[in-house]
């Protein structure tokens, strides 16, 4: 009865309407007094931008952690009004007000993973690893570098780049460049599967840490991954997507590691799992007309069964 649709009698007797509302306000009322259990699911926050047309940023890191199982939490460190090709406008938001939501929150729930997306400028950057060191957090911490949107509008200061490589990556225990941003981290241009290892081998060494690289904008058949960690190469590969115009993809794949990183699960699942499934989101994704462009797509987060058990 919970679930069904209230239907207002053919009538349209106001005092129908309102008895009927009372019988189901009462029907609920029971059931819920007779549940008495709760459930506990691993926790996760996301500290990145909102995405006004929900394709990437915080509302995509949600509609993943909650595909996947994962209560999701958010600091949000800017606004963005945007579609997936065009940003229009950018307002970050102040370091106080992005400290505070990260204080708050880590000082209140068991967060089991922690990613970051777009960080906007220097100061965020630094207040974010800064409270991180503050709280003195062993979280396993997923960051993914944003700097360009997909249709390449900048989203972050210039001069910051240096700070994610000096106080960030150092709290990191995944990076998740794509060759783009690889190349704007400091990598040489990357045309191939030989030049796309040396990036990522350099960066393992320099960063200190795990490096995804995320291949999708290479020619070819497959969307192929190559994870640089402990001195060795893991490849992971998925047929490649096309004629798809979405955004969001790296924040959805982000945020699956993280969900998956949040659930107890090895670096290397996290992100063989993620791989299916924004690869499911890519495939299934959904189609709109526009007023002003021929269509507008979008990742379909409704696929956490791609990667069942």
């Amino acid at each position: 009865m919970v679930g069904q649709a209230l239907r207002l009698p053919l009538n349209g007797s106001a005092t129908g309407a309102v008895a009927l509302q009372n019988k189901q306000r009462t029907l609920i009322s029971h059931q819920i007094k007779h549940r008495t259990s709760s459930i506990n699911i691993p926790i996760a926050l996301t500290i990145a931008g909102s995405d006004s047309s929900a394709g990437a940023g915080i509302q995509a890191d949600l509609k993943t952690f909650s595909a996947l199982g994962v209560y999701g939490l958010t600091a949000v460190t800017g606004v963005v009004a945007e579609i997936p090709a065009k940003v229009s406008r950018l307002e970050p938001v102040s370091v106080e007000m992005v400290r505070a939501q990260i204080e708050v929150l880590a000082k209140n729930f068991p967060i089991a993973a922690m990613k970051t997306g777009l960080l906007c400028s220097t100061a965020i950057i630094s207040t974010v690893a800064q409270t991180i060191l503050d709280l003195r957090s062993k979280t396993p911490l997923v960051v993914d570098p944003v700097i360009t949107a997909t249709g390449g509008d900048p989203l972050l200061e210039s001069d910051a780049v240096d700070t994610y490589a000096t106080e960030l990556f150092p709290l990191a225990t995944l990076i998740t460049p794509n060759l783009d941003e690889a190349v704007q981290l400091g990598a040489d241009k990357i045309r191939d599967r030989e030049s796309m290892e040396r990036a990522g081998k350099e960066f393992e060494r320099k960063f200190k840490t795990a490096i995804l690289l995320k291949g999708g904008h290479l020619a070819g058949n497959d969307a192929v991954d190559l994870l640089f960690v402990n001195g060795k190469v893991v490849e992971f590969a998925a047929p490649f997507v096309r004629d798809v115009a979405t955004h969001g993809t790296g924040c959805t794949y982000s945020a699956a590691i993280t969900a998956g990183l949040a659930a107890g699960r090895s670096l290397e699942d996290s992100i063989a799992r993620s791989k299916k499934f924004v690869t499911a989101c890519i495939a299934n994704h959904l189609r709109w007309k526009s007023n002003v462009r021929k269509n507008i797509d979008a990742l379909n987060h409704s696929f956490g069964d791609a990667i069942a058990d």
